[in-house]
């Protein structure tokens, strides 16, 4: 299929030094058969990833290269900088150590397309030895939809493919649970959407990352008490009221969740709020 705006997706990769995982996460993309797709690749720490992807024998011209011209701003602007620079009429994020499974785009573009925004259920991978750790969704658990409220029971990250005239910009001052703020916008404006049960969305659970450091429930807590402030000020521009308060109660039961994972992590029990998840006790 020939990269046209008006099927294509622009998949938006922030990356801050990502250099041994960003060949993994294109080559995801190479290994799709939707091939009407864009990577755009946002540097967030002054480096030029251009190199590394050659060094792999990847040069393809589907390729979009910039930057935020900051050294870790963040992955909302840098995210910000890549919806700037997307050409195509989907958007789907990638984080820079995570993959798609082949067929994902073929699987959600279409129906982003028909309903506006889609969704698909996310393995969680340990990366240092590709061991499952657990699935968003069981065997035949997952709804056939998903509204805010279901989205919001959930407690791992998803990453949509939506529509571009649906698509919010990432909130720059909230630099933790941002893909949270941002899945609640877009499901406010596209209403409920078609939840793909297939887990298409690798999520790599890895050493480093700002969800396997040691402060991580700390720096979850101070997002949750940002987000809480702002759904009290300016609602975080969700115009649904319902589901403004929805939110709050699931801030609410994120935070008491968080604090039992902080027991579990001090106990010695987990080494990270995926592990948590999988003992069962969250």
């Amino acid at each position: 299929m020939p990269r046209s705006p008006s099927t294509g997706v622009s998949v938006i990769i922030a990356a801050h030094r990502a250099h041994d995982t960003i060949v993994r996460a294109v080559q995801s993309l190479l290994d799709q058969d939707w091939t009407a797709w864009e990577a755009v690749i946002v540097s967030d720490d002054g480096t030029d990833y251009r190199p590394t992807l050659q060094a792999a024998g990847i040069d393809d011209p589907r390729l979009v290269f910039t930057g935020t011209g900051r050294v870790g701003a963040g992955a909302p602007a840098a995210r910000n900088a890549g919806l700037d620079a997307a050409q195509l009429a989907l958007v789907a994020p990638l984080d820079a150590d995570d993959r798609f499974r082949p067929g994902r785009l073929s699987a959600l573009a279409p129906l982003a397309l028909a309903h506006g925004a889609t969704f698909d259920n996310v393995a969680v991978v340990r990366d240092e030895d590709d061991s499952p750790l657990l699935c968003l969704y069981g065997e035949g658990q997952a709804p056939a939809r998903l509204d805010g409220g279901g989205f919001l029971a959930t407690s791992v990250p998803m990453f949509p493919v939506v529509r571009r005239d649906l698509v919010p910009h990432w909130d720059e001052d909230v630099n933790f649970c941002d893909d949270v703020v941002f899945n609640v916008r877009v499901l406010d404006a596209a209403g409920p959407v078609p939840l793909v049960a297939t887990p298409f969305y690798e999520y790599r659970q890895r050493a480093g990352s700002i969800t396997f450091s040691a402060d991580s429930g700390e720096r979850a807590e101070h997002c949750y008490r940002h987000v809480l402030n702002r759904l009290a000020g300016d609602g975080l521009g969700i115009r649904n009221r319902g589901l403004r308060q929805r939110f709050t109660q699931a801030i609410a039961a994120k935070r008491a969740r968080n604090a039992a994972y902080e027991a579990a992590f001090r106990a010695g029990r987990c080494a990270n709020f995926q592990e948590f998840l999988a003992l069962g006790e969250g």
